[in-house]
């Protein structure tokens, strides 16, 4: 058993390279091997989101409070708020983040293969974020 307290874990801000805006991660559980699920705390400020990406063996997302939004790549943009869950099945290529307007705060839970637990691609494009695209 390992037990992780409040505050031992330092909130540190999400890699640039998969995120646009600020987007800031508090890191809750990486399992040790065998085991392979990762969870993590993501809050993204007004604007923030991930890149176009997907998971090895899919992912799933509770959003904690705000609202946000959540795209699959040739699908529409949806609307997520506080107590939402979404499921994404392996290898769907998707994004998500905050709204223009609110900050969002989502439970981000998937599992490692190898070291990797997603496959980041390129930035998601102003028009594509506004839902225009």
């Amino acid at each position: 058993m390992k037990l992780i307290r409040c505050g031992e874990v330092p909130s540190k801000p999400a890699p640039k390279e998969h995120f646009t805006g600020t987007v800031w991660q508090d890191p809750i559980n990486s399992a040790e091997a065998p085991g392979r699920a990762v969870a993590v705390s993501v809050t993204f400020l007004p604007g923030g989101r991930t890149n176009w990406h997907y998971h090895p063996y899919g992912q799933t997302l509770h959003v904690l409070s705000g609202a946000g939004w959540f795209q699959t790549e040739g699908e529409a943009r949806v609307d997520i708020r506080a107590g939402d869950t979404v499921w994404i099945p392996s290898g769907e290529k998707h994004w998500h983040g905050a709204t223009d307007a609110t900050m969002m705060t989502h439970l981000a839970m998937q599992e490692r293969e190898g070291d990797a637990t997603s496959t980041w691609l390129e930035p998601v494009t102003d028009d594509q974020y506004l839902g225009k695209a």
